[in-house]
């Protein structure tokens, strides 16, 4: 204790040490003022915690404390503000938060300076700043000077000695405060169980804490839209009579005595409630000061004004508890900091986060602006097709399976939409598309979920070049939709600047990008063999980089050149593709679907587009030979059989070796393992004849990503898959 106490006392002679000089000009006496510690007993004061005003129980408990308090608080008062002003939702938050920043920021400095945290000044520096902390959780700024800069009311000694009476900041009582139990000390079980006391007591006063319904006549945007400074001004009340009823959950509260002031967040913005006493029915004032916490859903009546502060409010006169959060929220100045469970538990991510609100508002209007650019201009049909497939195809990837029990039939879930929308093609729907869900088992990352969306669709009598044109289209009128200006301007993402208004859009070939980064003509340099030019690609990779050195086995289990100049590319160009470039002529071995080159031989009429390095979208000119088809098929079905069998190969010599972690490897190789079907009704149905066309596929959560500047897939998926807790 008298460690603490010398901490302290190194305050009174380091002025420095309690915030940097802008911030110990606006500092508040409340931050400081322990309500009735010097005459508690030394038991009390053992046991007095760091809670909203009353930080400085522990302090007081020595004698030497109590005499040194005065001139403590003397120094701490000169030149002293009240912490009244406002912005930012609730009257004096952004005040108080920028001393955090100062305090933390003096923390910092000191140890830059060489000082641990067993030096005086660093403890001293680390309490103060813990004590502002608590003032922001807590919300008990209690000191008369507040109290008349708000009210206005100079209440003089005998105020001040009723104030503290009634509990004004100490010791985490549940009245008078801004919701004691969210104290940093309190552990999860603690404050649920404290809120379903309050819930209990909301029903003992015949309030129900889970209410049906609430007739709202605004929300918080359209309210701050219709009511600028220019329509009321600072200290102004709306007396036209108007009452408004909003409805939404209270983010932020401060109590100050016969004053409270609560932060309403609504789906479509905040507004600020101003609650007076003399306005509002005793009841329900002391509903607002003992009974709602951050977190709770209320609804509230009363008319608007607006603060000497400047800050839009409803004045409240009417309350109703509409929802009683039984759990704490995060910090509202940072959100959720553990990234799993913000991708866990999205609810809370969505509550405490408005950038994270603002992605998935941003991902709906950019699927509404591809469905309308699609039907109200192109006049394509939304069609919908099966999820559970009796063959997986449209595409190389490993589904997963299910079992129909009342058919007694294995089933997979879809991995693409690509075959039953061609089937639509062939039944007369000459432009259909489907916005919808693809399942693929395959691995998690930054870029790949398990579950994702896609948007495919097909334009009987097109082909490619249109394709072309439409990718460019649809992705710059995304683009505009989500852009602060509403117009197509160049887009941040990460560090990169990516300019989507240079159209049209850098175009190249595959073997020509490889050429250019590691100068292998894999499909013209080597007369068609194979092994040669395997030998003038393993060199090539360990010359580009050794990222590229990594593909060299994947290179080696190649089986024919077209896979060969994939696997190249990839190891070579692919992440280097950072502005919008279309990838053209993919050869015919990695592209069953697309028809072949109408005047290049090996390749097909194909596009990827990569942007910031990754694949963004696919299209070709869709085959429609039946034969050629099937041949296609079969081709890529003994194709990944050999694939898949060259890597099982490999991952069983390396248990013979004894290799680190060869089991895993081999677990991993086997489970990849499935096979490739050939669709026969697909084939069928090109047998009754599909027009000429065009196809596209667009992955919209990497569009949503590219365009809300999002770093990972998880970001811009409101549930992404996840492995389990434990």
């Amino acid at each position: 204790m008298m460690m603490i106490s010398s901490s302290f006392s190194s305050c009174l002679h380091s002025p420095n040490l309690l915030l940097s000089a802008n911030s110990r000009r606006n500092t508040t006496p409340g931050l400081f003022r322990v309500v009735g510690a010097v005459r508690a007993s030394s038991s009390t004061r053992r046991t007095a915690r760091f809670r909203g005003g009353s930080f400085f129980g522990a302090f007081l408990s020595s004698s030497s404390s109590e005499r040194a308090f005065p001139r403590l608080l003397r120094r701490l008062s000169r030149g002293a503000k009240s912490l009244a002003g406002g912005g930012g939702g609730v009257d004096g938050v952004e005040t108080l938060n920028d001393k955090i920043a100062s305090q933390a920021a003096l923390v910092k400095g000191l140890k830059a300076d060489g000082k641990t945290n067993q030096d005086e000044e660093v403890k001293a520096a680390v309490t103060i700043l813990k004590a502002l902390k608590a003032e922001l959780e807590e919300g008990e700024i209690r000191t008369e000077t507040t109290r008349e800069a708000i009210l206005g009311d100079g209440g003089g000694e005998e105020k001040k000695k009723k104030t503290q009476k009634k509990g004004g900041g100490g010791g985490g009582k549940k009245k008078g405060g801004g919701g004691g139990e969210q104290s940093s000390g309190s552990s999860p079980e603690e404050v649920r169980a404290v809120r379903i006391e309050k819930m209990a007591q909301l029903k003992t006063s015949n309030q129900e804490p889970f209410a049906y319904r609430f007739d709202r006549t605004n929300t918080a945007a359209k309210l701050q839209a219709a009511y600028p400074d220019s329509v009321l001004a600072k200290g102004c009340e709306l007396e036209n009579g108007t009452r408004e009823k909003v409805c939404g959950r209270v983010t932020a509260r401060r109590v100050f005595g016969k004053l409270a002031f609560m932060t309403l967040t609504d789906a479509s913005g905040t507004i600020q409630l101003y609650c007076d006493e003399s306005r509002i029915d005793q009841e329900q004032f002391e509903t607002i000061k003992t009974l709602i916490d951050v977190g709770d859903i209320v609804g509230c009546e009363g008319p608007l004004k607006r603060t000497d502060k400047g800050e839009l409010s409803i004045v409240v006169e009417d309350v109703k508890v509409l929802t009683k959060s039984l759990r704490n929220l995060p910090d509202k100045w940072h959100g959720l900091q553990d990234v799993e469970i913000k991708y866990r538990q999205r609810y809370v991510d969505l509550i405490a986060s408005s950038d994270s609100r603002d992605t998935f508002y941003q991902r709906t209007k950019i699927i509404k602006t591809m469905r309308r650019y699609l039907e109200d201009e192109l006049e394509f049909m939304e069609m919908e097709t099966p999820i559970m497939h009796t063959v997986s195809g449209g595409a190389d990837a490993k589904p997963f399976n299910t079992h129909h029990n009342a058919l007694n039939m294995d089933l997979t879930l879809r991995i693409a939409t690509e075959l039953h929308l061609k089937r639509l093609v062939i039944g007369g729907f000459e432009r259909v598309y489907e916005i919808g869900r693809i399942f693929r088992n395959e691995g998690l990352s930054t870029r790949h979920n398990p579950e994702f969306t896609s948007i495919e669709l097909y334009q009987a009598y097109g082909d490619v070049s249109d394709m072309l044109e439409l990718t460019e289209e649809v992705i710059c009128r995304c683009a505009a939709a989500v852009s602060p200006s509403k117009k197509l301007e160049p887009i941040q993402y990460g560090d990169e600047t990516i300019d989507l208004t240079k159209r049209p859009w850098r175009r190249a070939s595959m073997n020509d990008l490889v050429i250019e980064a590691c100068n292998v003509d894999v499909l013209n340099g080597f007369d068609g063999d194979l092994e040669k030019a395997k030998a003038a690609c393993e060199p090539a990779l360990k010359a580009h980089s050794k990222q590229a050195g990594a593909s060299i086995p994947a290179v080696r289990d190649s089986p024919n050149l077209g896979t060969l100049l994939n696997e190249m590319f990839e190891a070579t160009v692919e992440g280097t593709l950072r502005q919008p470039t279309f990838v053209l002529d993919h050869p015919i071995e990695i592209s069953p679907l697309a028809k072949p080159h109408r005047d290049k031989k090996g390749v097909t009429e194909r596009f990827e587009l990569f942007v910031v390095g990754r694949e963004l979208a696919n299209a070709f000119s869709e085959l429609t030979d039946p034969i050629d088809q099937r041949e296609r098929f079969e081709k890529q079905s003994r194709a990944h059989a050999e694939t898949q069998r060259a890597a099982l190969v490999r991952a069983e010599k390396k248990v013979e070796r004894g290799d680190k972690d060869a089991g895993d490897v081999l677990k991993e190789t086997t489970d990849d393992i499935y096979e490739f079907p050939i669709d026969e009704d697909f084939i069928n149905a090109l047998e009754y004849g599909m027009p000429p066309c065009g196809g596209l596929g667009i992955g919209v959560d990497r569009l949503v990503m590219l365009l809300t500047n999002s770093p990972s897939i998880r970001d811009v998926i409101a549930f992404p898959t996840l492995k389990n807790e434990d």
